[in-house]
């Protein structure tokens, strides 16, 4: 491993956070006033709205979950956010967001879609740096319980809702898609590697089914923590416990990734919950024991955002407790400044 005292320096420790879609980008909101020394490895394997389109017309990777993150990052010019959020609403851009346009038009000018996203990084003056986990061309496979397969992450949920079958596995397509070199170094350079939160086997495991992310994480020295999710999500992991969640994660990885658990204990508002039930999902339960067979230490904490129509995380409760958790459980030797 590097020198993580050099590699942390005035800015902080070095995190790097893996995952994709919604819950990374919330994530990484917070973090970016704790620390400045971030990385955020992405998922692409996205295969359906407005990124599936720019993927499927300009032979790009997607770019929905990289302008998420980067968006989540910037410190640019509150009108500059507002541009790269907006979304048309007629016509035949209807739907496609301007963000995703801008990468589109950046990856034409540059040579490989990584080097487009860090022009965007720059552009955007963000803290830290994304990367996608590859560039290249990636469709997730799915495997349900009943033998059924489906290709594509965007027919996933509705294919596990039709079959009344759960998931037994995904993999990627092609199987031998190469990791970003700067992904690996950024994993060996790192004193604390954060996954998740995000959906399990569409934003999470993606990323660990990419050639060297696994020998990276495994042979790191960094404090390893999963967050889990506040809610199961239908489609991919209804019912699921907190050591289901994490028996996935190391069954597709085929080693064990992390030794502690965040999870969230504060209680989710009755009205939401009631909507959340009524589409099928509920909180995730925490079963203490099994987890600790795993060997995790899950920590739990109120992590959850107090007010509003969603049971997410809230950025700065969750950034808060990720750093108070590796101030007190980190071997000393990681990090000094």
């Amino acid at each position: 491993m590097h020198n993580v005292t050099k590699s942390a320096n005035q800015k902080g420790p070095a995190v790097v956070c893996i995952g994709g879609g919604t819950g990374l980008s919330t994530l990484l909101r917070g973090l970016k006033k704790i620390t400045k020394n971030i990385t955020a490895i992405v998922t692409v394997s996205d295969d359906g709205g407005g990124s599936g389109i720019l993927r499927d017309e300009l032979g790009m990777p997607p770019p929905g979950d990289i302008r998420n993150c980067m968006q989540a990052l910037s410190n640019a010019e509150p009108t500059i956010e507002k541009l790269m959020d907006y979304r048309f609403d007629c016509g035949s851009l209807s739907g496609q967001s301007f963000g995703n346009l801008f990468l589109a038009a950046i990856n034409g000018i540059s040579d490989s879609f990584d080097k487009a996203v860090m022009k965007m990084g720059e552009v955007l003056s963000i803290t830290g740096q994304v990367l996608p986990v590859s560039i290249d061309d990636i469709h997730l496979r799915a495997y349900f319980e009943d033998g059924s397969m489906v290709v594509g992450e965007s027919k996933i949920a509705a294919a596990k809702n039709e079959r009344h079958s759960r998931i037994k596995r995904v993999e990627l397509a092609p199987a031998d898609a190469k990791v970003l070199p700067e992904c690996i170094r950024a994993i060996d350079d790192a004193n604390l590697i954060i996954i998740g939160p995000g959906s399990l086997y569409t934003s999470i495991i993606p990323n660990m089914l990419v050639g060297g992310v696994v020998d990276a994480l495994l042979g790191s020295d960094a404090m390893k923590l999963y967050v889990c999710n506040v809610m199961t999500q239908p489609g991919e992991t209804d019912g699921y416990s907190v050591s289901e969640h994490i028996r996935e994660l190391f069954s597709h990885a085929d080693g064990k990734l992390f030794d502690f658990s965040l999870v969230n204990n504060m209680p989710v508002n009755r009205e939401v919950l009631k909507r959340y039930t009524e589409d099928g999902a509920q909180p995730v339960l925490w079963d203490m024991e099994v987890v600790r067979e795993l060997g995790v230490e899950i920590i739990n904490a109120p992590i959850t955002a107090s007010s509003g129509n969603l049971a997410r995380h809230d950025p700065d409760r969750l950034a808060r407790e990720i750093l108070r958790v590796f101030y007190e459980k980190a071997p000393t030797r990681l990090y000094s400044g």
